[in-house]
């Protein structure tokens, strides 16, 4: 008598373990124009580009993006314009004071609404308005990613000992380039050229190249 076991190969490549863009949410958290004054392991002009790198990748790929604020009309200041600007289908979620977004209920089911699993977010400051909801909906059963280069802290020592924390409880750190790269997958798509464009934000070196590719293209027009 012969038995038949499941094999124990594993399926290799094909993005099995990377993002689905069908089932995440993007999480844009306490972006404000108070608490960037206070970032210190970023240059703010890297993340605000970075932010809105997010931004457009979002609406091109047709993304849900949730955003809220803590106290936008105190000290920490309203939320940057460019996540409207350039995610103009992003969602506001007002909260009432609470420092963690996961406490306020009205996030907690706009995200659950969604019917999406996995969430990417970002946020000032990581070690505060990213960990606590991060690991609140990793407790949860989300699958939860932190930007962190989308995010800011005011110290070097807080950044490091958050991506620490993130990995203790079960977030998975990324980049933005990672993260435009893994939504991205393959260059054989009508969104290409826009994608293309969005590279140059997260790595300006990379736009110089393009810019040169781009010219020796037509240089070798004008000659044939």
């Amino acid at each position: 008598m012969t038995t038949t076991t499941k094999s124990s190969v594993l399926p290799t490549g094909g993005g099995v373990a990377l993002l689905d863009p069908a089932d995440t949410v993007i999480l844009l958290l306490d972006h404000q124009s108070g608490l960037f004054q206070t970032v210190k392991d970023i240059p703010v002009a890297d993340l605000r580009r970075n932010v809105e790198m997010i931004a457009k990748l979002a609406t091109l790929l047709k993304i849900p993006v949730i955003t809220t604020a803590s106290e936008p009309n105190g000290t920490n200041g309203p939320l940057m314009p460019e996540i409207e600007l350039y995610a103009p289908h992003s969602v506001y979620v007002a909260r009432k004071g609470e420092v963690n977004a996961w406490d306020n209920q009205d996030f907690v089911d706009t995200v659950e609404n969604t019917g999406r699993r996995t969430l990417v977010m970002a946020g000032v400051w990581t070690s505060v308005c990213v960990m606590f909801p991060a690991l609140d909906a990793r407790a949860a059963g989300y699958n939860v990613y932190a930007a962190i280069d989308a995010s800011g802290d005011p110290s070097e020592m807080a950044s490091r000992t958050s991506l620490a924390r993130f990995v203790q409880g079960g977030v998975i750190p990324t980049t933005t380039n990672a993260l435009l790269s893994e939504l991205h997958r393959t260059w054989a798509r009508a969104e290409a050229a826009e994608l293309g464009v969005l590279y140059g934000l997260v790595a300006p070196n990379y736009a110089a190249v393009a810019e040169s590719y781009a010219r020796a293209q037509q240089a070798a027009r004008q000659t044939n």
